[in-house]
């Protein structure tokens, strides 16, 4: 059904903000889900603390994306053309399980007209702004929270190591804003309340 709902979308780009698999047995599932995507879509994915906490096979989880038309990016970016604008994606590796380097992840940037920073943990965020120097960020998207997956009236008594003052939804209040989706799986235990499960479709 998620698959269907981003096929009748058609979108420009699809991004995946880390926590793909949390073992490397899943890898062949998250490839069956893939392949029902609009292989002409392109896709970019980074890293999640899951990744590392369950020592997936990174090489075998890029070698599967590369095959869904995905290029997973840890601390690198890509710079394309659509429809006759200029865009920078720019995927840094898990703040909390990896090594995330923003400064290698902008060498040799290219001077674009949209410039889109994948960070998994929303928290890195504050460090990116110190980091940026002069580089003009037109978005970050994060995910990890799951929107607290458990919340109460808005309010969740546990968020994962990397949240942050971060929960779900945007953050405008200062620059570069963020968008931080509350995905499409849990953690420890496979139950959501108050915190619905979503996919986001951004027009920038």
């Amino acid at each position: 059904s998620i698959a269907k709902k981003i096929n009748n979308l058609q979108p420009d780009l699809i991004f995946i903000t880390g926590d793909s698999v949390n073992n490397t047995d899943k890898i062949d599932a998250l490839d069956t889900f893939l392949q029902l995507i609009d292989n002409t879509i392109p896709k970019y994915a980074i890293t999640g603390n899951w990744e590392y906490w369950g020592e997936v096979d990174l090489l075998k989880l890029e070698t599967m994306f590369s095959k869904n038309n995905c290029e997973l990016l840890i601390n690198e970016s890509r710079s394309i053309s659509i429809k006759n604008r200029s865009v920078s994606v720019i995927g840094i590796d898990d703040f909390v399980g990896g090594y995330p380097d923003f400064q290698k992840a902008v060498t040799n940037l290219r001077n674009t007209e949209t410039n889109i920073v994948l960070t998994h943990c929303p928290q890195h965020r504050d460090t990116i702004v110190a980091e940026k120097a002069g580089l003009h960020i037109d978005l970050v998207l994060s995910g990890h929270t799951h929107g607290g997956q458990i919340s109460f009236l808005g309010f969740a008594p546990i968020t994962p190591q990397g949240s942050g003052r971060y929960l779900k939804g945007w953050y405008t209040e200062t620059e570069p804003i963020m968008y931080v989706s509350k995905g499409i799986g849990t953690s420890a235990i496979p139950i959501r309340f108050g915190a619905r499960a979503e996919i986001v479709e951004i027009d920038i």
